[in-house]
């Protein structure tokens, strides 16, 4: 069952953040990643907002994928890229139906 990456960002460093876009775009294509939504709120249509820049949906073929890249070797150097680049609040989903 596909899952979905969803990312919540702050930029901190737009150069730091291109970099890490770029680079976490190849090493997530070999586990299958697509990128759905990179993104600016237009406005907040229902509850309180949420401060951040921009939001991030990436669908993968299924949780396991996303867990195998979060934790993969090539991944695993880009971590300190992108808490330089960006606040990010990173959650994960399993796609229901």
């Amino acid at each position: 069952m596909s899952a979905l990456m969803i990312a919540n960002v702050t930029v901190k460093d737009p150069a730091k953040f291109q970099e890490y876009i770029a680079k976490t775009t190849q090493v997530a294509g070999t586990f299958g990643a697509e990128l759905l939504v990179r993104g600016k709120a237009d406005r907040v249509l229902s509850g309180e907002s949420k401060d951040h820049d921009l939001t991030i949906i990436v669908k993968f073929p299924s949780l396991e994928k996303i867990n195998e890249w979060y934790g993969s070797d090539s991944y695993k150097p880009l971590k300190t890229l992108r808490e330089e680049a960006a606040d990010m609040q990173m959650t994960s989903y399993e796609v229901m139906g």
